[in-house]
């Protein structure tokens, strides 16, 4: 246990946590910045192959050490670590941090399968590490409100949802379209957080069918499929009956820069998240009764750091392994299905 997880344990004067950040590209440093901002951890050390992301890094954090790899940052005793490389090595990452009893937030996905993204959350639990994922959408002032709807009944009974997320640009690093390395397209890329959102927001009910549909190019996969895909559908039949449809893509030709919403519909009403004149970061929330619409948020909100903040706020609580992300498992089992393994 580092001296600050002991000193938190034991009552004694507290210094901040001290966090190693592996992988400072652009999310990386945008994440460091919000714990950083949240005044409440210390950065230690920074680790990327690329000079420029790492000086870019450095400059926000000029006491931060510059490292090689996880292997750097693990030797220094470091309280948490947060994890933005590609997707291929964040579950073998987290897993060697958190058996160092090093706490963890990581990038999505956890893992690629769900066999992966188990085997991280059992080696937090073992560890009894503070364990998060960047499911920012979460943190949204639309989705937490209409996640407050949906739990207080406001919307009756909830029997179906529609989210999408279509980006017009897809990544700009090669690795995202290597199946091996990144687990899959577009669904494991933004469909996460579409199945995230709208199981977190139905407080996690068992699925019990997954019908998928994927493209590349206009062209039909079978499933399992040998590529990744940039366009996918799916359907999701829930324990209760209720049916949840998702559409996400990469390139998509649909008129402008994104199209992001997330809409949940009760016998007593509905709400919608969406995002305002195509952007990826003003949303509106509404609620709907009949013909009318009540509003629930509007820009501007400033959510894009906040999973990354909170972390870091509890880990300076002395927060251990919580049990509540367990449910990423059945987020990436939903994966699983979708793709056809």
């Amino acid at each position: 246990m580092s001296d600050a997880l002991l000193e938190l344990s034991t009552g004694a004067a507290t210094r901040p946590p001290r966090i190693g950040f592996l992988g400072v590209g652009w999310i990386g440093r945008h994440r460091m910045e919000a714990m950083l901002g949240a005044g409440v951890v210390e950065a230690a050390a920074v680790a990327d192959p690329s000079p420029e992301a790492a000086a870019a890094a450095a400059a926000l954090a000029p006491g931060a050490r510059r490292v090689d790899g996880l292997a750097g940052l693990l030797d220094l005793d470091l309280d948490g670590l947060v994890i933005a490389t590609p997707s291929a090595l964040h579950a073998e990452q987290a897993i060697e941090a958190l058996q160092r009893g090093v706490a963890v937030f990581c990038q999505k996905p956890l893992g690629r399968t769900a066999a992966e993204t188990a085997a991280v959350i059992e080696a937090a639990r073992a560890a009894d590490r503070l364990l998060g994922v960047d499911l920012s959408y979460r943190f949204t002032e639309g989705m937490q409100r209409i996640r407050e709807q949906v739990r207080a009944g406001a919307l009756g009974r909830v029997f179906a949802a529609d989210l999408v997320f279509h980006n017009a640009y897809g990544p700009d690093k090669p690795w995202f379209y290597d199946k091996a390395l990144a687990g899959g397209g577009c669904v494991i890329d933004l469909g996460v957080h579409l199945v995230d959102l709208a199981l977190w927001v139905l407080d996690f009910p068992a699925v019990k069918r997954v019908e998928s549909s994927l493209f590349a190019g206009g062209v039909p996969l079978a499933l399992p499929a040998d590529r990744v895909e940039d366009y996918a559908t799916a359907t999701l039949t829930l324990a209760g009956g209720q049916v949840v449809r998702l559409a996400c893509s990469w390139r998509l030709q649909a008129g402008c820069e994104a199209e992001i919403s997330a809409g949940f519909y009760g016998d007593a009403g509905g709400a919608a998240l969406r995002n305002v004149n195509g952007s990826f970061y003003d949303f509106t929330a509404d609620r709907f009764e009949g013909t009318r619409r009540y509003p629930l948020s509007a820009p501007p909100d400033p959510w894009g750091g906040r999973a990354a903040a909170d972390w870091a706020r509890a880990l300076a609580q002395g927060r251990g392994f919580d049990a509540a992300c367990s449910h990423l498992i059945e987020v990436a089992r939903v994966l699983d299905r979708i793709y056809g393994r």
